[in-house]
């Protein structure tokens, strides 16, 4: 995930903000720059790649000044080019950082151009300076220029600004992505990750949600998206480096569901081609010759290969089986029906997954590793892999790994589908549109932990659970259930819907909680008559739905609304308060939420 960094009140910052960049090198990057004022001037130093070229850049060529900004960037809107990567400057007089993808950049690129305002870059972040330059231009107070640019962009944002008539202060807010202020002794800091700013201070202010901050040397105010003076507490952060990772969260686990967006964002990222279109790194005419998929995988991830079987099949018409990967090779599996394999793992460490996908690529299959870490051994064996952009994930339950991995698999099936010819360019573009959106649905769904949080508290008395879902929702459904009983301990099973009558239903009593997806598709109404079965007997209905759906089940006794979504995007949405319920259930009956027992993050042994 990109990092920002900044500094205002220092004798001499840029050395300061390199090392802090060098902290966040974890979360990955494409690019880096760092930006110092100097008087009136900005002096900026931007390169491609790892942050030693950076270092050498400005080993050749130092920055003077008291304050600056930093970046590390994956590429979203725009490729990978010194001009594409952050900061950006618009007229020599303003200066940001941005972390997030801004939804309307068009619609404001467009009038700012129409106003005579020049982009030296093909990034959506570009737009943030230019509309601060506009801001400032008709005389608005810093905080009044914060307000007046939150109010006029959409999406998903970290974000820092300065303006070189306001020396040794920096413009601070953040929406769905992190961002931590750090106060030091006669200097503040800004950092997307309070490891960043570890060596520099403990005393750590968190932002909410919205928040816009003025961090000057002497102290910090911090304003709603109105304009309005809040209270944000100071933090002492403990002086070990885990705590710190946390970010001011209870447990990583916590964190990394809130890192969600960003996680989304640039695994989108990694899905996009230099000239913005959804593409995915396997060439194109390689995805035109693959006329069958085998999915191999593990726990969550064969939850995500599941989910990833109804867009294959629905979009591309290509035919997929899902394959537990410990099962796989020793069932002594047909394989002439495929031609390609997918590994997916989080770690790209699981054993299990690696045999599996060694046994396919014995078998003369093409070998794709869906991984999110980049040295992994699944990485290096696979023919090709497809990268998740999660960055590390500490808590051992997969929350952001699952996102970014269903993101990973959506732009697959759209790519793959338009490869082969069953859909059009433009088709395969609206569906990258809507996954652009996602960053910014997922962050209004991360305001849902109050709202959750009475349900979890009946939960927590419950012996065991029912997920339901049907069609792409019903591996959603099962992902649900995995999380509750590997998180709370509490006995859950997910099923299709469909399948109640079937046998399920017999374990249907007074009071048994069923926790129902239900998204505004074309088997909505099957679904929502399912759950009236459930409910003449008992059950007590939990409904996870979008807000457009949600008057179809009436006879609900709990109701969780995400934003409305495509309907193809919805098992990635609705899975977001399904992570939040059994989070905290977890946390209301004391369980270790981060390590449950008997449980590893990463499964070496088959």
């Amino acid at each position: 995930m990109c990092g920002i960094v900044g500094a205002v009140g220092l004798e001499d910052c840029s050395e300061t903000l390199l090392d802090s960049l060098k902290r966040l090198e974890y979360r990955g990057y494409d690019s880096s720059g760092v930006v110092t004022q100097d008087g009136d001037s900005f002096q900026m130093r931007r390169a491609v790649g790892k942050l030693k070229n950076l270092s050498q850049l400005m080993h050749e060529s130092p920055l003077n000044g008291r304050s600056g900004l930093g970046h590390t960037r994956w590429a979203t809107h725009g490729g990978v080019s010194e001009r594409n990567a952050h900061p950006h400057i618009a007229g020599d007089k303003v200066v940001i950082v941005h972390n997030g993808i801004i939804e309307n950049h068009s619609v404001l690129r467009a009038e700012l151009e129409a106003e005579g305002h020049k982009f030296a870059s093909e990034t959506d972040s570009e737009v943030l300076a230019h509309l601060f330059l506009a801001a400032f231009n008709e005389g608005l107070s810093p905080r009044d220029a914060g307000v007046r640019v939150l109010s006029m962009i959409e999406g998903t944002f970290a974000l820092a600004a300065m303006h070189i008539d306001h020396p040794d202060m920096m413009i601070v807010a953040r929406n769905a992505s992190p961002l931590a202020i750090g106060i030091g002794d006669g200097s503040g800091f800004v950092g997307s990750d309070a490891v960043a700013l570890a060596h520099l201070t403990r005393n750590v202010i968190y932002l909410k949600d919205n928040d816009l901050a003025i961090v000057r040397p002497d102290g910090v105010e911090v304003f709603d998206i109105e304009g309005t003076p809040v209270n944000r507490e100071v933090v002492i952060v403990a002086a070990s480096q885990g705590m710190v990772d946390k970010g001011g969260y209870r447990h990583f686990m916590e964190k990394e569901i809130h890192e969600q967006p960003d996680a989304i964002a640039h695994t989108l990222a990694a899905m996009t081609d230099s000239q913005g279109l959804l593409a995915t790194p396997i060439p194109r005419d390689e995805l035109a010759a693959i006329d069958g998929i085998v999915m191999l995988a593990a726990g969550t991830s064969h939850y995500a290969a599941m989910v990833a079987r109804y867009w294959i099949e629905n979009l591309a018409r290509v035919p997929v089986t899902c394959e537990i990967a410990s099962e796989y090779r020793y069932r002594n599996p047909v394989t002439s029906a495929y031609s390609c394999a997918v590994a997916i793992s989080q770690s790209g460490e699981s054993l299990d997954t690696l045999m599996a996908m060694r046994h396919a690529g014995e078998a003369g299959l093409r070998t794709v590793g869906l991984v999110n870490v980049a040295g992994s051994t699944i990485a290096r064996e696979a023919d090709l892999v497809m990268p998740t952009r999660a960055g590390p994930e500490i808590g051992v339950a997969s929350t952001k790994a699952f996102t970014a991995q269903l993101t990973a698999l959506i732009c697959f099936a759209a790519a793959l589908a338009e490869a082969k010819g069953e859909i059009t360019p433009e088709r395969r573009d609206e569906i990258h549109r809507q996954i652009q959106k996602l960053p910014s649905l997922v962050g209004k769904s991360l305001g849902l932990f109050d709202e959750i949080r009475p349900v979890a508290h009946e939960l927590t008395s419950a012996r065991s659970a029912l997920y339901l879902g049907r069609d792409v929702l019903f591996p959603v459904a099962m992902e649900g259930a995995l999380k509750l009983k590997e998180l709370s301990y509490i006995h859950a099973e997910g099923f299709a819907s469909g399948e109640m009558k079937h046998g399920p239903i017999a374990l249907i009593e007074e009071g048994l909680p069923v926790v129902a997806l239900l998204a505004a598709d074309e088997v909505m109404g099957k679904a929502a008559s399912n759950l009236q079965e459930a409910s003449a007997r008992g059950a007590r209905i939990i409904l996870v739905t979008e807000e457009r759906a949600a008057g179809t089940v009436d006879f609900a006794d709990s109701v969780i609304k995400v934003p409305d979504v495509d309907p193809l995007l919805a098992p990635l949405l609705l899975s977001v308060p399904m992570q939040i319920l059994a989070y905290l259930t977890a946390y209301e009956k004391g369980t270790d939420v981060d390590q449950p027992r008997n449980l590893a993050k990463s499964v070496t042994v088959e």
